[in-house]
């Protein structure tokens, strides 16, 4: 009787425990959280689009599992210049760009990406993180129930493919180029015409003279997309995007649902793109110019002093004119020039001189 009480009891405690065993799973599973990541780059493509991926399985690693996202490369699903919108409604809710996308939502926004003549991406990191540029970032997000990270940097980029030669201001009077944010206002002030296309549509473009010349980023991503082919001259230094931030902007709400730990997850994973991109450009930039220059016969040519002198006092005025439409933009613009006046002092006597030393 006893032998039979316990078998009988051993067997209830079995169920209770496989029971108890599955319910754990579907808990777990329940708890699985699927975010959308979309984006402005095309899918895969190296630095930027894999940056993007980068950061999703950083995000599903780091968290065991337990929260995965999934990349859609631009038009996969929203169009490239709508992925702000999407994030905004919670139709996505991470999207990976470039914050001076926006600057149709606010003025602002340009100056969390990249500035003419402004901060490189090592001072641009600085800002953000010490000199109170994150705080005014979120602050300019928060009305479209967003939450900014930074989530990489191109560092200094080059002027860009012309099929015309620049040896004076007068030479972009005329002028149809594809660049973005403030260097395109600059652009314009200089006589030319700017046009914002996203980087699918550039080698076509300049191939069949719908642009007479295009900005992108640099060596690493220009020979990916094959603009040597389309394009005579390649010019530097890239005035317009001295170290152009990219971003991982979240739905706020989303995010807010998210456990503390998770929430610590995806900002740390940000963090983390954000250093890898600038040393992978870093890397694969200085092999990517000796190919375009070695294999591909490339003329690349700097830009004439004059003409650079020209573009800064007219990127000067551009700034101060954004900084003038509303409050807030005056806010982060003061930010921004105080910093700026700051850490060049100190880039002069630590980065420039050092960089001039060894050149001698």
């Amino acid at each position: 009787m006893d032998r039979r009480n316990f078998i009988k009891n051993l067997g209830a405690g079995s169920l209770v425990a496989v029971s108890a065993t599955a319910l754990s799973t579907n808990v777990s599973a329940a708890r699985k959280i699927k975010w959308k990541m979309v984006t402005t780059w095309p899918k895969n493509f190296p630095g930027l689009g894999t940056g993007a991926n980068n950061l999703a399985k950083l995000i599903n690693e780091m968290s065991g599992g337990r929260m995965q996202v999934k990349v859609y490369g631009a038009g996969e699903l929203v169009p490239a210049f709508e992925i702000f919108d999407a994030v905004s409604s919670g139709t996505a809710q991470m999207g990976h760009g470039s914050a001076y996308y926006w600057k149709g939502k606010s003025e602002g926004a340009q100056f969390f990406s990249t500035v003419p003549f402004g901060l490189t991406a090592q001072e641009m990191n600085a800002w953000l993180y010490y000199g109170g540029g994150m705080e005014l970032w979120q602050e300019t997000y928060k009305p479209f129930g967003l939450i900014p990270a930074a989530a990489g940097n191109t560092g200094v980029q080059m002027a860009g493919w012309f099929n015309r030669e620049i040896n004076s201001l007068s030479d972009l009077k005329g002028l149809k180029m594809r660049i973005p944010g403030m260097g395109g206002e600059v652009l314009k002030r200089a006589g030319g015409t700017p046009v914002n296309l996203p980087g699918s549509d550039l080698f076509t473009s300049l191939k069949t003279g719908a642009i007479d010349a295009t900005e992108w980023v640099g060596p690493y991503n220009d020979l990916a997309f094959g603009l040597h082919k389309a394009a005579k001259y390649y010019y530097y230094p890239g005035w317009h995007e001295p170290g152009t931030t990219l971003e991982c902007m979240i739905n706020e709400k989303a995010f807010n649902a998210l456990p503390k730990d998770l929430q610590s997850i995806v900002m740390q994973a940000c963090s983390i793109v954000n250093q890898d991109m600038l040393a992978e450009y870093t890397a694969r930039n200085n092999s990517a110019l000796h190919t375009l220059v070695t294999k591909h016969k490339v003329q690349v040519r700097p830009l004439p002093d004059d003409v650079i002198k020209n573009l800064k006092e007219l990127s000067d005025e551009v700034v101060a004119d954004v900084a003038g439409k509303d409050e807030l933009s005056k806010r982060v613009f003061e930010s921004f020039s105080q910093f700026r006046e700051q850490v060049v002092a100190w880039s002069d006597i630590s980065e420039r001189a050092y960089l001039n030393a060894r050149s001698l």
